[in-house]
């Protein structure tokens, strides 16, 4: 019985270890990338709705600076999301803030911090597990504060050299399934995109 708990503790170790290497090793992929571009396709799954809501559209994430997530169809609209802000950004570039739902500003600092290579932050908010290898891999985390937990089920991210999908659940059964396409380094940014971002 001994030699069995023995091993089983030993077991649970090393998945561990092995867990956190593979975090380790998708957050360094991910921090290459400083500035990073893709197509996006969402879907938002709400009980209170018998139809799914999609839309889709471009978004840009710059390390240290927030995501401009554009969305293109069924409707027109750019948020900027910078730190614990998230901004709304008229077609002459003029900026609102728009309040958040409950969870919002922990995902995307969640997100901005994991992009950017930064796990302390991650894990300061975050119980994360990690499975996959490192050239296809898939986090799960899951908050740890309970007053998030009181909204946040879990977020759920894959990908690989870059990062090519992010599922979130929430505890009122809202669920929404973002997959990217087309993701590569974003380049030079134009004059709009420095602007909402508040970039120099």
């Amino acid at each position: 019985m001994a030699a069995l708990l023995l091993f089983c503790i030993g077991t649970n170790a090393h998945a561990q270890d092995a867990s956190t290497d593979l975090l380790h090793d998708a957050l360094h992929q991910l921090s290459q990338h400083t500035a990073v571009r893709a197509a996006f396709t969402q879907q938002r799954q709400n009980p209170a709705l018998t139809q799914p809501q999609n839309s889709s559209g471009q978004l840009l994430f710059v390390t240290g600076k927030g995501m401009l997530w554009q969305v293109q169809q069924p409707y027109q609209e750019t948020l900027a999301l910078t730190g614990n802000q998230t901004l709304r950004i008229d077609a002459n570039g003029h900026a609102q803030t728009v309040r958040s739902e409950r969870g919002v500003s922990q995902i995307s600092q969640m997100l901005q911090s994991m992009l950017a290579g930064q796990l302390d932050a991650v894990l300061r908010q975050f119980n994360v597990t990690a499975e996959g290898s490192a050239t296809q891999w898939t986090l799960h985390f899951t908050p740890k504060q309970s007053r998030v937990a009181q909204v946040l089920r879990d977020i759920q991210l894959d990908g690989g050299a870059f990062l090519q999908g992010i599922r979130i659940d929430m505890q009122d059964g809202t669920q929404t399934d973002i997959r990217m396409t087309g993701t590569r380094d974003a380049g030079a940014l134009s004059v709009p995109e420095k602007q909402a971002l508040g970039l120099p």
